[in-house]
């Protein structure tokens, strides 16, 4: 397995929609693995594909404390919506941000595994937040379209100004938690 890179925000290619994913083989079992390995590493409890530039409809996710439920959703898709709850988020994207927004509070998922065997399931609390997150990125859409424009342009100057102090060496400012 490898870890992969994760794109940040504002890089354009988060913006782009993703592909269904129609080749269930052993390549497609790899990025799976490749991702969830990433997402453990970051740390962060979601991932999807269009974050490290594969624009096919695909997401990982393990909202377990202890990381081991993990989760592979390929083409997923929101069968129901029920609810509204308000959370704070964060963003492997996004680093160092987070914010609340609105999601539904429970949903019922069909997606299907790397088999391409189709499955539903219902979730809810964060699973169902972390499976809505994941899938806007599917979408090209970010956590921070849910925010104010002026909230948006301070979260994209402090991330321009993180991205040139790592590039000139210097350490990382921004703690490392799980985000989704």
């Amino acid at each position: 397995m490898a870890k992969l890179t994760i794109l940040e925000y504002p890089d354009p290619r988060l913006r782009t929609r993703a592909v269904p994913v129609t080749v269930f083989d052993a390549a497609l079992r790899k990025l799976a693995g490749d991702m969830l390995e990433t997402m453990y590493a970051a740390p962060g409890v979601g991932l999807a594909a269009t974050q490290i530039n594969v624009h096919q409809r695909l997401l990982v996710a393990d909202v377990s404390d202890t990381h081991d439920d993990p989760r592979i959703l390929a083409n997923p898709e929101i069968l129901t919506r029920e609810g509204r709850c308000v959370r704070e988020e964060g963003c492997l994207s996004v680093p160092g941000e987070f914010a609340e927004v609105e999601r539904f509070a429970n949903i019922r998922v069909r997606a299907q595994d790397v088999e391409g065997r189709h499955f539903e399931f219902d979730a809810e609390g964060l699973l169902a937040i972390c499976v809505q997150h994941e899938m806007d990125h599917l979408e090209g859409k970010l956590f921070v379209d849910y925010l104010s424009e002026l909230k948006r342009t301070r979260i994209r100057k402090k991330l321009e100004k993180d991205r040139k102090q790592r590039e000139a060496g210097a350490p990382a400012t921004r703690p490392r938690v799980p985000a989704i």
